[in-house]
């Protein structure tokens, strides 16, 4: 069994690929008031939900179960509309060493684009399951956001 890995889902919706990479690179914080999965997040270190240097607190339903982890903003490329994401402390840094996940939305056509999640992990041993539970979070939350934004 494999102590680490990479794993990815691809998601399109019905909306531009820059509405979307708008409310996860300037509007981050309404993603609580958005999915059912984000049961609450607040700013834990730092001024801005939006910058590399803030840490943010995050309680998400995942695999049915309540967890809690942290998460910073390693980097984001307007250009390409990419966002990487470290995971750490938590429910997430009992399980696993390394949890990084990236997000890249890609423009399809005026009215929808394809959003590509990709989480590279390292387990702290084998009996640690691998996060498809988080991939299905993150998978189910894009589809919710997207619908929000269609609706608005």
């Amino acid at each position: 069994m494999a102590i680490s890995g990479k794993i990815s889902v691809e998601i399109v919706i019905q909306v531009p690929a820059s509405k979307f990479f708008h409310i996860l690179a300037k509007e981050f914080h309404n993603i609580q008031n958005i999915c059912e999965r984000v049961h609450g997040a607040n700013l834990h270190e730092g001024d801005d939900w939006h910058c590399t240097d803030s840490v943010k607190n995050w309680t998400c339903l995942v695999d049915g179960k309540v967890i809690t982890f942290k998460e910073r903003i390693e980097a984001i490329d307007e250009e390409k509309k990419l966002i990487k994401y470290s995971i750490f402390d938590g429910d997430i840094g009992q399980n696993y060493k390394l949890f990084k996940d990236n997000v890249q939305v890609t423009e399809t056509n005026n009215e929808s684009a394809s959003v590509k999640w990709t989480i590279e992990y390292e387990k702290i041993n084998e009996d640690v399951k691998s996060p498809y539970g988080y991939l299905e979070f993150l998978e189910k939350s894009t589809i919710e956001v997207g619908d929000h934004l269609h609706k608005a």
